[in-house]
């Protein structure tokens, strides 16, 4: 670790032992820095803050971006005159580059496009230091126990995932790798895409200290594991990607004899917030702004669910994001986390691009949330896996993967009939739900969607 890693270390340290206050000065402080950065360094931010005060530590005084329009202006957003869009789609299209520095200088990382739009996303060294630079905060919710377990197994890391693109968890893995050798054969990436038989005879061989992927993969691992096929021990599984249930969390936990700990985290920031054990998100607000905000782009008050999230990434510079619309849908806690932790907690109800949308019985549409089925469905016998996908305005379609000995029949029958109450309580009119014959499916980038909504034209 480089020195200007330490120093981030300790000040991250130093700033939750200063409590609220010394993380809020720091956020404005950061956030002032890198406005003032943009302006100078990027046109499209030049072009964007004309007419700001020439000081802004106020992230509400800043238009909100998103990432079609960062990707339509590609060339003029990074700060780097040297970046274009030409030379990052000519990089990220050789697989063979995966881990490799752009420039020599920047990790380059892509999305899957599955909201209508593939991002590119370039974080440059400070932005990638960051994630070691708080890893005290995450270390600090092992206990001795799971230290000793996690010694025992090499402090192995499996990152079950898709390899083979240039998605943030498999670069960022082989930029390790290639950058600590030693310290890289700790970690391995494990393919999502080979025979499910396969990936759990290789987990059982590697023994991992941490398992870490997508939830909807990780459900499925913990159903081979409950069968005995899977007989691993990790000290702690480190569930992204999707919302988590407590259903799940515990049946996650119950599964491998772990702790749970859901990351919440994007391609355009790595490092946003570290799951607690009352099941809350702890943002790292000294280095990120997460602002919840209703449709029009005003303050979401805590304690309710907001439309969207707005994030500013602070650490990185190549490609500021600042005031960004993530698109999930938070809850902002309105009092102090039982955890004892002094950044602030949210709660993330999914992304907006997964609402469901019905007609109503009676008016106006009816939009539900993938947690209101997560929540519900988690809790019923015999379901490894499952998926629902939007075909049309009032249909849906069911995907399942069942555990071992489940009646596929008597599932059927349970399912059908918690989702017609749900929709029923939700005063959705006339939905059809139908029975698949494929299972689950998974999005090119490895990750699970358990709920679909239907493709706007």
């Amino acid at each position: 670790m480089t020195e200007s890693r330490r120093q981030l270390a300790r000040d991250a340290r130093q700033a939750v032992r200063e409590g609220p206050e010394g993380v809020a000065r720091r956020q404005r402080a950061r956030l002032a820095d890198l406005v003032a950065y943009a302006r100078a360094n990027s046109p499209y931010y030049r072009e964007l803050y004309r007419g700001l005060p020439e000081k802004v530590d106020d992230p509400a005084l800043l238009p909100v971006t998103d990432k079609g329009k960062l990707m339509a202006r590609f060339d003029d957003w990074a700060t780097d005159r040297e970046v274009t869009r030409e030379k990052v789609e000519a990089f990220v299209a050789d697989p063979g580059l995966v881990g490799h520095r752009f420039l020599d200088r920047y990790l380059a990382a892509t999305t899957s496009g599955t909201s209508g739009v593939r991002g590119l996303f370039l974080l440059d060294e400070r932005a990638l230091g960051m994630e070691t630079a708080l890893g005290s905060r995450a270390a600090s919710l092992l206990g001795a126990g799971d230290a000793i377990r996690m010694l025992a197994r090499g402090g192995r890391t499996a990152i079950v995932t898709a390899p083979g693109g240039h998605f943030y968890t498999v670069a960022a893995t082989a930029l390790f790798q290639l950058d600590h050798p030693w310290l890289g054969r700790m970690m391995r990436v494990f393919s999502v895409r080979q025979p499910l038989p396969e990936l759990v005879d290789e987990l059982n061989q590697f023994n991992p200290a941490v398992l870490s992927g997508f939830l909807g993969m990780l459900t499925a691992l913990a159903a081979e594991q409950e069968a005995g096929r899977l007989r691993i021990r990790p000290a702690m599984v480190v569930p992204g990607g999707e919302t988590l249930t407590e259903d799940l969390k515990g049946r996650l936990g119950a599964a491998f004899g772990a702790k749970v700990r859901a990351a919440y985290a994007a391609t355009e920031c790595g490092f946003l917030a570290i799951g607690c054990a009352h099941g809350w998100y702890h943002v790292n607000s000294d280095w990120a702004v997460l602002e919840p905000v209703d449709a029009d782009h005003q303050p979401t008050p805590p304690g309710e669910l907001s439309h969207t999230v707005l994030l500013s990434n602070l650490a990185n510079r190549v490609q500021p994001i600042l005031r960004y619309d993530l698109g999930d849908s938070v809850l902002l806690r309105p009092d102090p986390c039982r955890c004892g932790s002094v950044l602030p907690a949210v709660q993330v109800q999914g992304r907006t691009a997964d609402l469901l949308t019905f007609p109503a019985a009676h008016g106006g549409p009816v939009t539900m949330s993938p947690m209101v089925f997560g929540t519900s469905l988690d809790r019923l016998a015999g379901i490894g896996q499952f998926q629902l996908v939007q075909t049309a305005p009032s249909t849906l379609r069911l995907r399942l993967r069942l555990l071992d000995g489940a009646d596929a029949d008597q599932v059927w029958h349970t399912v059908r009939g918690e989702v017609n109450h749900l929709l029923a309580e939700h005063k959705a009119a006339d939905v059809t739900l139908e029975r698949a014959d494929e299972p689950p499916q998974q999005e090119p980038g490895g990750k699970f969607r358990r709920v679909i909504p239907l493709t706007k034209p």
